[in-house]
């Protein structure tokens, strides 16, 4: 039995679960990790990863009809559905085994079954063939995620109502489609869905398109969506499903009483996730829970002493960067590390890989304001960079939040070509506790869409340059 007894067993094999376990073991630590499905967890296999993969298609195929822009030519593109999501599936099984790979590298024991909380110290875990053992541990970790929200009345069928994962993985290209919901993952999918041709219909309880980024970006994406041809239903409802053959009617609440009835061929359900607290052995713990999380300290312990709780599993934001970070923080605390510092939950970038990306970190204009801050605020548009321009991409916008007594840089929120891959800079400017006098006086290389950043942070201060 002495190769089940360890310092750490690891629930769940997403990106908090193994990065905490790798972690772990460059500590020093014996440990493992309890996986019942896939190492990656769903962001690798059926969320992050697949999605970017199937987005990177639909640009490129956005990019063949529009040859004629960049002085090419591209006589009636087309796509095979069934080849898309085959390089998409293909991506995921690649990096699923490079994890395999980084988890035997740092001598992490990988169990290929179900785990819970079975009394103090201790881990069952079952196989699928149902055989049962015991791991022994001082730390346990859970990592176990979260999954698709599902309604009454609109529960996913695998052919006409799908969530996230029947979505990724169609059996034929839908020529229109109803997505419920606007988050990131709705909007992923109408995306990737509207520029490969199928008519999309968004439907948003909330009055705007992606309520949680700042109301200006928000409001620039929905024009944006429309203009690609999308309908967007903003403060609206749907209030029924009715299924026929090959297609759905949805009854639509837009308010005032009225119904409209939209007839697609299928529908997404994007209404958010509930994390998988049920049978991990919670109800055998001192563990708490508060609207379907684990309640979890500044470095992921619970009421448990020995039992921690990172990622989805633990509440918002629900990100594979946060659970990855959880993950390291937790472990480095309890292994003892000095100078170990809590997540700052308001410094988490969030990203949305649509056409156009949306990409922000820290407080929108108006959660600034409602702090109780003076704040400066700085715009630059696409159409004011060379490159911007260079590449056919000139709609857009780079915006920044100061606070306006001390310089700290409070958010940064963006629209456009890339920013998913620019917003790290003005993270780390504000992990750095940077002002506008060190983003000022920073040099930015041109021609790059970076130099809006730059151009941004000016305008708050009346300084901006080129626009």
């Amino acid at each position: 039995m002495s190769e089940k007894i360890f310092d750490v067993v690891v629930i769940g094999g997403g990106p908090g679960g193994y990065v905490a376990a790798i972690r772990a073991a460059q500590l020093g630590m014996k440990v493992a990790v309890v996986e019942a499905n896939h190492l990656g967890g769903i962001c690798l296999n059926w969320g992050c990863i697949p999605t970017k993969a199937l987005l990177r298609s639909a640009e490129v195929f956005h990019l063949m009809n529009h040859a004629d822009a960049y002085g090419l030519s591209c006589e009636k593109p087309s796509f095979d559905i069934k080849k898309i999501v085959e390089r998409s599936r293909s991506v995921s099984k690649q990096l699923s085994g490079g994890i395999g790979h980084l988890l035997k590298k740092n001598k992490v024991t990988v169990f290929d079954a179900y785990g819970r909380l079975k009394g103090k110290g201790q881990v069952e875990i079952e196989t699928k063939d149902k055989k049962k053992e015991i791991l022994t541990a001082k730390h346990i970790i859970l990592a176990t995620g979260a999954r698709a929200r599902v309604l009454p009345g609109f529960e996913p069928d695998g052919k006409l109502v799908w969530t996230y994962r029947e979505a990724m993985v169609p059996d034929m290209m839908p020529k229109s489609l109803l997505v419920v919901g606007s988050g990131a993952i709705g909007i992923e999918f109408a995306s990737f869905y509207r520029t490969l041709g199928a008519e999309v219909t968004v439907v948003e309880l909330m009055d705007r398109v992606m309520p949680v980024e700042d109301e200006e970006i928000s409001g620039l994406a929905r024009k944006a969506f429309e203009k690609a041809g999308m309908k967007i239903m903003t403060g609206a409802k749907v209030v029924k499903l009715e299924k026929g053959k090959d297609t759905v009617t949805c009854h639509v609440d837009v308010g005032g009483g009225k119904i409209e009835k939209i007839t697609v061929d299928r529908v997404i359900s994007a209404v958010g996730i509930v994390a998988n607290i049920e049978d991990i052995g919670l109800d055998q713990t001192k563990v708490k829970t508060d609207k379907g999380r684990i309640v979890t300290g500044a470095y992921s312990e619970t009421d448990e002493v020995g039992v921690y709780a990172i990622g989805d599993v633990a509440g918002a934001p629900w990100l594979a960067h946060k659970a990855s970070h959880e993950g390291i923080v937790c472990v480095e605390k309890l292994a003892g590390l000095k100078n170990v510092h809590p997540l700052n939950k308001g410094q988490i970038p969030g990203c949305t890989y649509a056409h156009p990306q949306v990409a922000s970190v820290g407080l929108t204009e108006a959660k600034a304001k409602e702090a109780g801050y003076e704040i400066k605020v700085g715009r630059f548009p696409f159409m004011g960079n060379g490159k911007a321009i260079a590449l056919g991409e000139p709609e857009g916008l780079v915006k920044t939040i100061f606070d306006a007594k001390t310089g700290a840089l409070l958010g940064a929120h963006m629209i456009g070509a890339e920013v998913t891959e620019m917003i790290q800079g003005l993270v780390l400017g504000m992990t750095l506790e940077t002002t506008e006098a060190e983003l000022m006086h920073t040099v930015f290389p041109h021609p790059t869409l970076s130099e809006m950043m730059h151009e941004s942070v000016l305008s708050a201060y009346g300084k901006a340059i080129h626009f």
